[in-house]
């Protein structure tokens, strides 16, 4: 067993890593550009959800002074921590490469090149999310006393890396798990490996395996091209030997199958037209635009490029005279038509915005030209024009789910997080107003988050006009709906305390949308402590002590429903003197009132003695006697559940 010092070590080393991965991955345009840029930033962006992760490990450490004591875990815990570490370390190299620019080929063999240097950093992509899965898969969390919340968040980030690699079709596992077993592997782990495994190497052509081992060994894995031919001659020997599949079933010797003549025929992936990909992705262009020196970009990625504070061409450095993006009309029709010829779908696009000629051929429609106008107006120098096309996108984007199609493949989602800033109260109303219409169309809220959205909505919830503050929390609150929004925003500097505020002070709709917001981001284990911090019990007690028609009681008690199944935030609320509001709510509360105010006494009370005594004295007994004879079917489990508790109090 390793000792407390070399963990300590590596726990260190591992958080140095995510910080640098997290750097790397900040924002900014080295980031998104370069072959598969935005999938290198979402990758950093998985990686530095790890971060709370270390830090637990590190405090924990630090703690125990002596070696850890063993857990029941079957893996050794200094090994996992070496294998994350290696993981990460793969994970950088992969995202350092993309910040340098490719050797340039000869002209006449640059398209060539381009597509298959594509094809090697998307499969080395997918062996980087390989190895993050499988490291945080078989980590110990037990054994470092992991809390539930951060266990919680750590699975998602693999469902999440599990998902980027079905989003690129099936992982060619079985190759990675011999190259890794290579790469990693020594003596007689080799062979234990190898017999413990079930590998199918009888399916693969071991030409595949040597030409993969190149990309992942000299490239990401940071190995030298003499490593790499002595990891060859490694993985030939692993062929020649029997692979055992399972203990059960019979040994077979690898061998290659032929292909069937329909395998055989069978084309190779279509290659886009190399003028129809962006230069700086090198994707297939969803919206063309054209800069001042005449080159054509993704809108989405020379928007984040300019939005970064550069002001030169990324192709040719020029300075840029202005920053106007002028659709490219004619080349957009001209991938519409081609997408159509060979029968795909451009990702993430709709063509509701074009409109098909007798010819073949695509025109932009009326209302993407107003779009295109109207962003163009909301960039303008002129406070009038801005109010106007914010206005107007607000509208558009309440109308439908069309609307914000479009409007976000137009580019407004960056102009109007720009526009956040403004110190003018009505535009900065308008334009949080539009990214909450906007991102009730779901794929629209990654893009919003990924615009930088959250920090500037922040803002407008701390010091814009009740309208304004009542609509940011409305948007964190439809942001926050996918699990990854609910970390990210939950994480975010001052969210919590700004809601918390407007919970306090705001109008009787701001104080729903706030709690709404709070509610749903507190479904999220870690969020639950953050919320209890930032003061939101105190607002809560209020909330329940208000007997006014218009109380927030429901409210209330729905958002201590989620907080009251963390430890921490449990005891915070007994000691937030809230259990003799809940026990007087069995008494006088509406039906609804009664039924969650069981369910909240209830789980207070669970292996909590001093909890249970207290409701007990508070005569809580005859209520609860009441609510199981006229209450919900709900409350009336609730009420039972909670009777034969205080019964066996009283029998101690």
């Amino acid at each position: 067993m390793a000792s407390s010092s070399s963990e300590m070590r590596a726990a260190a080393a591992l958080a140095g890593a995510v910080r640098e991965i997290s750097a790397l991955g900040g924002g900014g345009p080295a980031a998104a550009s370069g072959e598969l840029g935005a999938e290198r930033l979402r990758l950093a962006r998985k990686v530095s959800l790890l971060s709370h992760l270390l830090d637990e490990i590190v405090e924990f450490l630090a703690g125990k002074g002596a070696a850890a004591e063993a857990s029941s875990s079957a893996a050794d815990p200094m090994l996992c921590l070496e294998e994350l570490l290696r993981a990460l370390e793969t994970a950088k190299r992969f995202l350092l490469l993309g910040l340098s620019p490719p050797p340039s080929p000869p002209l006449h063999l640059e398209n060539a090149a381009s597509d298959v240097r594509r094809k090697y950093i998307a499969l080395q992509l997918k062996y980087v999310t390989w190895q993050l899965e499988r490291a945080l898969g078989n980590f110990p969390f037990d054994y470092f006393g992991v809390s539930d919340e951060i266990q919680e968040q750590v699975e998602l980030v693999r469902v999440q890396l599990r998902r980027g690699m079905e989003k690129k079709g099936t992982p060619d596992v079985n190759i990675f798990s011999e190259i890794h077993g290579v790469l990693y592997c020594r003596g007689e782990d080799i062979q234990r490996q190898v017999s413990t495994e079930s590998v199918k190497l009888e399916t693969e052509n071991i030409g595949d395996y040597i030409q993969i081992l190149r990309e992942i060994v000299v490239d990401i894995n940071g190995k030298s091209s003499l490593d790499y031919e002595g990891m060859v001659y490694k993985l030939i020997e692993r062929f020649e030997k029997p692979q055992v599949v399972d203990s059960t079933k019979s040994v077979k010797a690898p061998h290659r199958v032929k292909k069937s003549t329909n395998e055989a025929k069978k084309p190779e992936s279509l290659v886009i037209p190399e003028d129809f990909r962006c230069p700086i992705s090198l994707e297939l262009m969803r919206d063309p635009v054209i800069v001042s020196t005449g080159q054509t970009y993704d809108r989405a990625y020379i928007q984040r490029w300019i939005d970064c504070g550069n002001q030169t061409c990324p192709k040719t450095q020029q300075r840029l005279q202005n920053l106007i993006l002028t659709p490219n009309y004619v080349l957009k029709s001209l991938i519409m038509q081609w997408c159509e010829k060979n029968r795909i779908e451009q990702p993430g696009k709709s063509i509701s915005g074009w409109i098909r000629k007798n010819d073949g051929s695509y025109e932009v429609s009326g209302d993407r030209m107003a779009i295109d106008a109207l962003i163009r107006n909301l960039c303008s120098s002129s406070l009038e024009e801005q109010r106007s096309a914010a206005a107007e996108i607000r509208s558009m984007a309440k109308r439908s789910t069309e609307s914000r199609i479009l409007l976000s493949e137009a580019g407004a989602i960056s102009a109007l997080v720009n526009t956040l800033s403004s110190k003018d109260p009505k535009l900065q109303e308008h334009a949080v107003t539009s990214l909450l219409n906007l991102s009730i169309y779901d794929p629209n809220k990654e893009l919003i988050v990924l615009a930088g959205a959250i920090l500037p909505i922040i803002q407008v919830l701390k010091m814009g006009s009740m309208e304004a503050r009542e609509n940011a929390a409305a948007a964190i609150f439809s942001l926050s709906l996918t699990d990854e929004n609910k970390i990210t925003i939950g994480s975010t500097q001052g969210v919590m305390e700004a809601l918390v505020g407007l919970l306090k002070g705001g109008s009787t709709r701001g104080k729903k949308d706030a709690a709404t917001a709070l509610f749903n981001l507190c479904i999220y284990q870690a969020n639950k402590v953050h919320a209890v911090k930032a003061g939101i019990l105190k607002p809560l007690v209020e909330m329940l002590q208000d007997s006014s028609g218009n109380g927030m009681v429901d409210e209330a008690l729905t958002i201590l429903s989620v907080l009251v199944s963390h430890k921490e935030c449990k005891a915070a609320i007994a000691k937030a003197n809230m259990i003799p509001l809940l026990v007087d709510l069995l008494r006088t509360g509406q039906p609804r009132n009664k039924e969650n105010a069981a369910a909240v006494l209830l789980a207070l009370c669970k292996k909590d003695a001093e909890n249970l005594a207290c409701i007990g004295g508070l005569g809580a007994a005859t209520p609860l006697t009441e609510l199981t004879k006229s209450g919900t079917d709900r409350a009336k489990r609730k009420a039972t559940s909670l009777l034969e508790h205080l019964g066996k109090l009283q029998m101690l």
